[in-house]
């Protein structure tokens, strides 16, 4: 097993990448905490199915955005399995508009969860990452982040934002032997994709060269690759998984 004994905490497990990732993560041996908002039924189920692989599992109805209840998070997670090795920043929502039509709250709502959220669980765990010198962060952005999408300022504003992110922090905390990486996924079979109209699915197939939309295990095994020690010598980088999409030049 690649991640035997280590403690990973995953923010927004429940479905589609998150929980790919929890699952991925807990077949090759590590402990998974993880938490939810409002989904308690799918956070339950999914702490007992991990339980199922043989490792541990502890699901927190936790708000991301809650700067003093993610650090409590932290630190009982800490506590709970002795200590923490890998934190997955995935917690993300949309809220998709024109900016001339885009509320106050639509746009705060965006950045409260997906960006600050990565800062709050982040901040929790550097310091204990520094004093044990080892640590791996990845980072869920997208290539909206990277392209840009109309109707989605918000939304990429908050995603590119994780990618400067994960490159300053990188270059910080490198020397303490830890390792802040991203990912971004392009359109993946989850919710957020099941949302759009046929016809535009349709459509933006015909831009990705693969002709696929992605899986949330094929996000997943590339998250496992990174947190493993085959991805030793990589920190600072944004793994784009998009079936080939921003080649296109960002046509979507």
């Amino acid at each position: 097993m690649l991640l035997k004994s280590k403690v990973a905490i995953i923010s927004g497990a429940t479905r589609g990448i998150g929980r790919a990732i929890a699952l991925e993560l807990g077949r090759e041996g590590a402990n998974i905490a993880f938490n939810y908002l409002k989904s308690k039924s799918e956070a339950l189920d999914l702490e007992k199915e991990i339980k199922a692989i043989g490792v541990e599992s502890k699901a927190s109805q936790i708000d991301i955005s809650d700067f003093d209840a993610v650090s409590e998070w932290v630190k009982k997670t800490k506590e709970l399995f002795g200590g923490l090795d890998i934190l997955i920043n995935n917690a993300g929502i949309i809220n998709d508009k024109a900016l001339m039509f885009m509320e106050k709250e639509d746009w705060l709502k965006v950045i409260n969860t997906n960006l600050n959220g990565v800062f709050n669980l982040t901040h929790a765990a550097i310091i204990g990452f520094m004093k044990q010198k080892s640590g791996n962060i990845v980072n869920i952005t997208s290539v909206s982040g990277i392209t840009g999408m109309a109707k989605q300022t918000n939304y990429a504003a908050s995603k590119a934002g994780i990618i400067g992110f994960t490159k300053s922090l990188a270059k910080e905390v490198a020397a303490y032997n830890i390792r802040v990486n991203a990912v971004a996924p392009g359109f993946i079979e989850t919710d957020m994709l099941d949302n759009l109209k046929e016809a535009y699915k349709k459509e933006l197939l015909k831009n990705i060269p693969l002709a696929r939309f992605g899986s949330p295990e094929d996000v997943a095994k590339v998250v496992k690759f990174l947190v493993s020690d085959a991805a030793s010598y990589i920190t600072g980088q944004t793994i784009i998984i998009d079936g080939g999409l921003s080649i296109q030049g960002g046509s979507f």
